[in-house]
C-alpha cells in the first residue's frame, strides 16, 4: 500500500523536534545571560547557579526560572 501522507508526517515530526530544541537552547541561553547579569545578595549564589546551569542544561534553566527569575 502506498501512503502519500506518511513521508510528510516524518518531516513534520522532524521539524517539530528541531524547533523544540531551538526554543530550549534559546531559553537556556536567556537564563544563563540573566544569571550572569543578575546581582545576587550572596556572591557565591551566582557561581552556584552558573555551575547548575552549565551541568544540568534545560533542567537547570527551568529551576533557575522558577526559583530565581519569577521571584524578581
Amino acid at each position: 500500500m502506498d501512503f502519500p501522507l506518511f513521508p510528510f508526517l516524518g518531516i513534520f515530526w522532524m521539524v517539530t523536534f528541531i524547533l523544540s530544541m531551538v526554543v530550549a537552547v534559546l531559553f537556556w541561553l536567556w537564563m544563563f545571560v540573566d544569571c550572569l547579569q543578575r546581582k545576587f545578595k550572596d556572591p557565591h549564589d551566582k557561581t552556584v547557579w552558573i555551575i547548575v546551569l552549565i551541568f544540568t542544561l534545560i533542567l537547570g534553566a527551568v529551576l533557575y526560572f522558577f526559583l530565581v527569575k519569577i521571584k524578581d
